[in-house]
């Protein structure tokens, strides 16, 4: 099966009432472990990664061995994405590494990091929609902004600019986006909410309103994770130091689905998956130095938690 696109696998989730997850990887380990767990869940997956984070200074032949890699999976109906592209560049680059998908996020200035004026977020977005056309590579727009470590401050959590129903609308007109990520009570990185109910704040009559007004655009729910206490603890006690908090919770990720949501990102749930892993077993194995006994238990700890979102997002059994 070739990789497809977003909107492909989208359209799909969109007839099927369910979400496909969005997995971050930033090495061949991780990448192996999502595509392994989509197979053997029967389930459509996106793989994505993120300019400049990754395991290798050769970011070219990074992007390179990672669409080799996809598409060895000849039974997973795979999308390749490039997520949170800042640039112009970002995006052309990706689509000329053979990604099926870009994501510019055009709702922050590059330079600054700070909100970018719509009219900025329309310009950036639709001179990538119109680079990307000519390959048939879906693009996936960002509307409002999501707090946590999107903001770039580590351990700050920023208040979040709600994604507006009307500007979505026009937002949507005026750049030809397949998919639009909105801002609807999430927050990036490791460290979420410091609060049980932050956990609970989606929005989903925004969700649903935003659906309701943009029928053909597929939704996209960013920093979702739900920051699993039991790898919290576990890393802290082998020699982490991560600062508890609160994710959204499955139950909130469900109603957002019925709400329509239809791509759902993790990165950190599945991140914490992998470190609590490793750091228990270099603990309880000191004398270890062969790498692949190291990065066993670290992939087995990754791709159980892709196994479990992907179940929770209903979208096993799908492929």
């Amino acid at each position: 099966m070739t990789l497809q696109t977003l909107r492909t696998a989208l359209a799909a989730a969109e007839e099927g009432g369910y979400a496909v997850g969005a997995f971050n990887v930033s090495s061949i380990d991780q990448a192996i472990a999502v595509l392994d767990a989509a197979e053997a869940e029967r389930s459509p997956v996106i793989v994505q990664a993120i300019a400049g984070m990754s395991a290798y200074d050769d970011e070219s032949r990074w992007w390179h061995r990672l669409r080799g890699l996809v598409a060895e999976y000849e039974g997973v109906p795979a999308v390749l994405h490039l997520d949170h592209g800042r640039t112009y560049d970002d995006c052309v680059r990706a689509i000329e590494h053979g990604f099926t998908s870009v994501m510019i996020d055009a709702s922050r200035a590059s330079g600054t990091d700070e909100p970018a004026s719509f009219a900025d977020n329309v310009a950036l977005t639709r001179r990538v929609v119109e680079a990307a056309a000519p390959s048939g590579v879906s693009v996936e727009g960002e509307l409002g902004t999501i707090g946590g470590a999107e903001a770039g401050i580590a351990g700050v959590l920023e208040e979040i600019v709600f994604a507006d129903p009307d500007q979505a609308v026009e937002f949507v007109e005026q750049t030809g986006v397949d998919a639009l990520a909105v801002a609807v009570g999430t927050s990036h990185g490791s460290v979420k909410f410091t609060d049980e109910a932050g956990g609970q704040r989606l929005r989903l009559g925004l969700i649903a309103e935003i659906k309701g007004r943009l029928p053909e655009t597929f939704l996209v729910l960013h920093g979702s994770s739900s920051v699993p206490a039991e790898a919290v603890a576990a890393i802290n006690a082998h020699g982490g130091e991560v600062r508890p908090s609160y994710g959204i919770s499955p139950a909130q990720k469900s109603e957002g689905i019925a709400a329509g949501i239809r791509k759902i990102n993790q990165g950190t749930d599945s991140h914490l998956a992998w470190s609590a892993a490793l750091r228990t077993f270099l603990q309880d194995n000191p004398a270890v130095v062969e790498p692949s006994e190291q990065l066993r238990p670290a992939m087995a700890g990754f791709r159980a938690m892709v196994t479990q979102r992907m179940r929770e997002f209903g979208s096993s059994g799908r492929a």
